[in-house]
């Protein structure tokens, strides 16, 4: 089959087109820069410099290649997650997932393509009880920026979903780790603030995290080239409250465990924060385990007896 990735050389891009490769799929990977096109020889596969803004070369691009598919991994995402550069990142980023993404769609469309996946969210549910699945609502009544990203995604999903043309599929990733990652264990920034003492629990910590490694969401992306339409949760089976996985990320990395703030004290760090370490849903992936044959291997800082003793459930 032949695959045309939008976003490419991102977090999830590059082992996604080493993956596809790996699988003999014919791939061409979209970038913006010359250095994300030597990384993508690097890996084997084919390149492009595009600016996804760029409605006309875009549509030239995926028409010349005419993909039996295109998966859209568009992100504008900063180098460090600190709360000040990803408020700094935000517009940026939804103007690239939406503007841009719905280029990349419309050239999909236009050029035949009959299947479009597409980068969601796994880990901004709304209220509920245990892991969500696929049917529960996403968190539009959250903390603003977090509020404005389920509108995002929202109409991300409506667009691939409801629209004619490639048959889609919204891939619904939690939160990434591994290679490149911000949970990186050698460059990632989230693991520097940890070692820094920099990254505390908040209040109860009681918001449940899902994670899921980067290369084991590349492998749930191939699979959904030939998977039924529609929504999958790209979660591994430990979704896991902050109050647990934080310490145990600095137990694995060898740093001091975290301190804890209180919610007042949180609030400089801005409501998302909070929200985050408070409220914050995970959720289950039994409906990828069952359609994609999706197994994710086990959030490798947490132990069987942890896991075994305060793991709060996968679907």
């Amino acid at each position: 089959m032949k695959v045309f990735v939008a976003g490419a050389t991102g977090a999830i891009g590059l082992p996604l087109v080493s993956a596809l490769a790996a699988a003999r799929h014919e791939v061409v990977g979209m970038t913006s820069s010359e250095h994300g096109l030597r990384s993508l020889h690097q890996a084997g596969v084919e390149g492009v410099v595009l600016d996804a803004f760029d409605s006309e070369a875009v549509n030239e691009a995926i028409g010349r290649v005419r993909p039996d598919a295109v998966v859209d991994e568009l992100t504008s995402l900063p180098k460090d997650y600190t709360p000040e550069a990803m408020r700094a990142a935000a517009d940026r980023d939804r103007r690239l997932r939406l503007e841009g993404g719905r280029n990349v769609h419309y050239a999909a469309r236009a050029a035949g393509a009959k299947r479009y996946i597409v980068q969601s969210t796994g880990f901004f549910y709304g209220p509920g009880a245990g892991p969500a699945t696929e049917t529960d609502p996403l968190a539009a009544n959250a903390t603003p920026a977090v509020a404005g990203s389920v509108r995002t995604y929202q109409q991300i999903e409506e667009r691939v979903l409801g629209s004619p043309g490639p048959t889609g599929v919204a891939l619904r990733y939690g939160f990434f780790y591994g290679p490149r990652t911000y949970h990186d264990p050698d460059t990632g920034s989230v693991s520097q603030q940890v070692r820094e003492q920099k990254y505390p629990v908040i209040a109860s910590g009681a918001g449940v995290f899902s994670f899921v490694h980067v290369e084991d969401a590349a492998a749930a992306t191939v699979a959904a080239l030939e998977s039924d339409p529609g929504t999958y949760n790209i979660v591994d089976d430990d979704p896991s409250e902050m109050r647990i996985w934080l310490p145990s990320f600095a137990q694995f990395l060898g740093a001091p465990p975290p301190g804890t703030i209180s919610e007042k004290d949180a609030r400089a760090l801005g409501p998302d924060a909070v929200y985050y370490a408070t409220q914050l849903r995970g959720a289950g992936n039994a409906t990828a385990r069952r359609k994609l044959g999706f197994r994710p291997r086990r959030l490798e800082w947490l132990s069987h007896k942890q896991v075994g003793s305060t793991h709060f459930g996968a679907a």
